[in-house]
């Protein structure tokens, strides 16, 4: 038999036997689900045990399935960077995205662990909040399908809830934020039940602005501060959007072929008061860090100890309450290695979790974790940790200190001196490397530390947050917005504006100009108006000569004299320089009102 006859009969055989090691191999890898939160205290799950006002029946199932994490840790203090690391999967710092308003040129250029497991051949979905870059560009981080929604506004999606395909552009809500994302999940799970899958599942919850709806604010009867009833009722809605999940994959019999992730990207907004201010914007997100000390913007345990649960039923023993520090950046590594894909040195700061879960390997998977963040800086190794917050340095002992009360710095001068040489090596490979320093930061190593770690009292709530009599005008301030089309006056309750009755036909605005905002911008705000209509953001970039009709977004609002929280987002990936904000006729109030850009300064009302 000659050569070439031998091949043409070899061939189908060797063929097969290739299809079949593949088909066996995808059989092996498991689905991956993470559960990312926004601004999750630590006590704000029911299996905390912390408080008993928080009801999460089925997170706790996913708990009780396999093991909650007593030292679960974020990457970073903050959303953008957390998110960051989370994504690539080693320290954010080493590509230049440490804070909020950083470049995200770095990220851009890194591989994600989408991309990773899209190119094993996993279908890859992100649900939610994104935060890093244009939520129309997700797709070149390595997901197939996007469903964007973190908020009531329009928002960017290439599936609807029911999983169908879609041209990737603007959806109008089609159900509260995070039951989209829920039901989207669900729909997905479906539809590829015979594929592995990626699922990063990023609800907006309960981060600001708080927006529960009522069929989940009325699960909280009684009395308790405002802002606390909306973030229950937030994580509320989380909880049965877990629920829904889990539930798909049980009745697609899936549960033992998954393994899931549940996080939270940082500690609770405290704001040090913990005002029950009226409405839904900026402030304390009523979730909760206790019995840990801090709040998101530090990194003590309060800003960056999140709760953290992992299961896959089969594989990881259920019921484990896990007591070694594990890490956000564990995610990357441990999806890698279950997918069998082979990364290179220095791709990933995390480890695989697996053999640690299971009970395979019972050393703590991590000899020591480290962070840096604006001006602060912190390592623990065991039960130690080193805390640096500027110039000023703080030395606890978990074991028997969580709530990082008494500072062990000049009582053990050699651990302190150990941990700070670690910490500032590890530092040293970081982008600018060394110590965290006196870099501006919004004043958490100042304020922040003065009252949580040195015990001083926090300064009174400023003056545009205290109660002031109705009819009051607080004392003149510099507004830096102009007004078109009415009148514009400071009252206490915020920025009123009068339309002109002789021009019915244009709604006022408010403008600003030589602005320098890196798209694209969140725009969030709350606000009250006798008039009906939509709020209108409309925005100029650098590349524009003027105002076009393409440069515009929209939010329905309701004549009401209660106040509404209302979120956008400006698209823009350009310089934006200017921008307007038009309301509907009638008189309207503007309390508070953000512009976050993707780099450059946050804009406020008032500055």
């Amino acid at each position: 038999m000659n050569l070439e006859r031998q091949t043409r009969l070899l061939l189908p055989a060797l063929l097969s036997l290739f299809i079949s090691s593949l088909v066996g191999q995808a059989a092996e890898r498991p689905n991956i689900i993470v559960f990312y939160t926004d601004d999750h205290g630590y006590a704000d799950l029911s299996c905390q045990d912390v408080f008993d006002d928080i009801r999460t029946p089925h997170v706790d199932a996913l708990a009780a399935s396999g093991v909650r994490a007593l030292h679960g840790y974020s990457t970073a203090p903050q959303c953008v960077p957390s998110r960051a690391g989370l994504m690539i999967g080693k320290f954010q710092a080493r590509f230049g995205v440490e804070a909020n308003g950083r470049s995200l040129d770095g990220f851009d250029r890194e591989t994600t662990i989408a991309q990773r497991l899209q190119e094993a051949g996993y279908i890859t979905a992100q649900f939610g909040k994104w935060h890093l870059g244009p939520t129309t560009e997700i797709p070149k981080h390595g997901f197939k399908y996007v469903y964007a929604q973190n908020s009531q506004a329009p928002f960017s999606a290439n599936i609807t809830t029911s999983g169908d395909d879609r041209p990737m552009s603007v959806l109008k809500p089609e159900m509260y934020h995070v039951d989209g994302c829920s039901r989207a999940a669900a729909s997905i799970i479906k539809r590829y039940k015979d594929a592995p899958l990626f699922l990063y599942v990023a609800y907006r919850a309960p981060h600001v602005p708080l927006d529960a709806p009522p069929e989940y604010l009325k699960r909280f009867p009684g009395k308790m501060p405002e802002r606390r009833r909306q973030a229950l009722a937030m994580l509320s809605a989380v909880d049965d959007g877990v629920g829904l999940v889990m539930k798909t994959l049980k009745e697609n019999g899936l549960t033992e072929k998954t393994l899931v992730f549940y996080i939270g990207d940082n500690g609770a907004p405290l704001k040090i008061h913990k005002a029950d201010l009226p409405g839904g914007g900026p402030g304390w997100d009523g979730s909760l860090n206790d019995p840990l000390n801090g709040e998101k913007g530090m990194l003590t345990e309060g800003g960056m100890h999140t709760p953290f649960v992992v299961s896959w039923p089969g594989r990881i023993p259920g019921g484990q309450e896990y007591p070694h520090p594990i890490s956000a950046l564990d995610v990357a590594a441990t999806a890698t290695a279950l997918a069998s894909i082979v990364t290179k040195p220095g791709d990933l700061d995390g480890v695989n979790l697996i053999p640690f879960l299971s009970g395979q390997n019972k050393a703590a998977p991590h000899d020591a974790l480290m962070w840096r963040w604006v001006s602060q800086s912190a390592i623990r190794e065991g039960n130690w940790k080193l805390l640096r917050g500027g110039d000023r340095e703080y030395l606890y002992d978990l074991d028997g200190d969580l709530e990082e009360k008494h500072n062990l710095a000049a009582k053990h001068p050699e651990i302190a001196n150990r941990l700070r040489k670690r910490l500032s090596d590890w530092a040293d490979e970081l982008s600018p490397p060394g110590l965290a320093r006196n870099m501006p930061d919004g004043g958490a190593w100042g304020a922040y530390f003065d009252f949580y770690l040195d015990g001083k009292q926090p300064a009174p709530l400023r003056d545009k947050f205290a109660a002031k009599p109705k009819g009051t005008a607080p004392e003149n301030q510099n507004i830096p917005w102009v007004l078109r089309g009415g009148q514009m006056r400071q009252t206490s309750d915020g920025l009123q504006i009068t339309s002109d009755k002789k021009n019915d036909r244009q709604s006022p605005f408010i403008a600003r100009n030589s602005l320098k905002l890196g798209g694209p911008v969140d725009a969030r705000g709350t606000l009250k108006t006798s008039g009906t209509g939509m709020l209108t953001l409309s925005w100029r970039t650098s590349a524009d000569k003027d105002f076009s009709p393409e440069n515009r977004v929209s939010v329905a609002i309701k004549p009401t004299t209660d106040w509404q929280d209302v979120a956008a987002t400006i698209p823009a990936r350009a310089d934006i320089i200017h921008v307007r904000v038009q309301v509907p006729n009638g008189i309207s109030t503007i309390k508070n009102l953000e512009l976050v850009p993707t780099s450059g300064r946050t804009v406020t009302l008032l500055k």
